[in-house]
């Protein structure tokens, strides 16, 4: 199809023009218009790109996340309504969010944690910062938390403001790790992983696979910096992120989600529209971005959903195109401009579809 030679050479041009970019990865499949591809650009050291490499997918692992929480919740193990004191300990409790001089702890509730209106602090850049700076220096995402508190400050009450946060999901992991009694990357695997067939999936640093990755994960980059043997990054990232998948992976949950085979499509649907704005034209629901039309601007045509990732990673379904997006150019430069492409991307499948 002429469509996807013209997407094919803007992903590949898009990646030979920028020094910064040194691998990335696009998927874009359609039942409706018969169409699939998966290619690949750059290397990972001395290794060509190929599309059949894992990558590590920085917060599209947080739609994971809220999803297993979502099934906990189809379970009868909890309500979007419960405070989070209910399944966590004093001592990460205590104090956690003061907010002009009052203790706000046991109103914040899972919902406020799952679409980013908690008022809590966001921990995970300034303790990355500490990383780089400090290669040795080591934490776990329940430490990530008490320094948060000890150091930072939330920002207002819950439920009066939409601020993006991982604070709000190393919380979300500690929850499912209480009421599974498992690791967060146990219950990855058990919940996600097996049940659909994801043999090329794992966690960054905390698990292995199914099947033995055929090619060794593609390098991510953070400000010059691979990412990958970053080994104390991990415990930062953790529920937040973390998630390590082919892109022919993420297609098998996407698929899944969409049709209702992880959570019920009632489910789905609350997760989507329980929903804040978090920026301009932009929704966030449980770990679920959400394009909205604004006149002249964005057209009711772009509309579709999915999770973004810091490295220039995304996963979308456009519903109106029966299509799925995803990619990643695995470098931290790429945080808003990889959401860019994918709306060149999705302009380009529209034309295909007007004719």
């Amino acid at each position: 199809m002429e469509k996807l030679k013209e997407i094919e050479d803007m992903f590949r041009n898009q990646v030979r023009k920028d020094s910064k970019v040194k691998n990335a990865y696009l998927l874009v499949h359609s039942q409706k218009f018969d169409v699939h591809m998966n290619i690949a650009e750059g290397s990972t050291g001395d290794l060509s790109a190929n599309p059949r490499q894992p990558n590590y997918m920085a917060s599209v692992g947080k739609l994971f996340t809220s999803t297993i929480i979502s099934i906990l919740y189809e379970k009868g193990e909890l309500s979007f309504d419960d405070s989070i004191s209910n399944y966590l300990d004093e001592e990460l409790l205590d104090s956690l969010h003061i907010y002009k001089g009052k203790d706000y702890t046991n109103s914040i509730k899972i919902k406020h944690l799952l679409k980013q209106s908690s008022g809590l602090f966001d921990n995970f850049w300034p303790l990355l910062d500490k990383i780089l700076e400090d290669k040795e220096f080591n934490i776990g995402p329940r430490e990530a938390i008490i320094w948060g508190k000890n150091n930072l400050k939330p920002y207002c009450p819950p439920g009066k403001k939409t601020k993006y946060t991982d604070t709000n999901y190393h919380l979300l992991g500690l929850i499912i790790e209480n009421i599974t009694d498992k690791p967060f990357h146990e219950v990855l695997k058990d919940y996600i992983f097996v049940p659909l067939g994801m043999e090329n999936s794992s966690m960054l640093h905390y698990s292995d696979p199914m099947k033995e990755y055929s090619y060794p994960i593609a390098h991510f980059s953070i400000d010059g910096t691979i990412g990958n043997y970053l080994k104390n990054f991990a415990g930062l990232d953790y529920a937040g992120g973390g998630v390590v998948a082919t892109n022919e992976d993420l297609l098998k949950f996407m698929k899944a989600l969409v049709a209702g085979q992880i959570v019920s499509k009632d489910t789905l649907e609350k997760m989507k529209n329980d929903s804040n704005k978090l920026y301009f034209g932009i929704e966030y629901g449980y770990g679920i971005w959400q394009f909205k039309a604004i006149p002249v601007l964005m057209p009711k045509k772009y509309n579709c959903w999915g999770c973004v990732g810091a490295t220039g990673a995304f996963m979308f379904y456009h519903p109106g195109l029966d299509a799925y997006l995803i990619g990643t150019f695995n470098d931290v430069s790429y945080k808003s401009k990889g959401l860019r492409f994918m709306l060149k991307v999705i302009k380009k499948l529209l034309k295909v579809a007007d004719k």
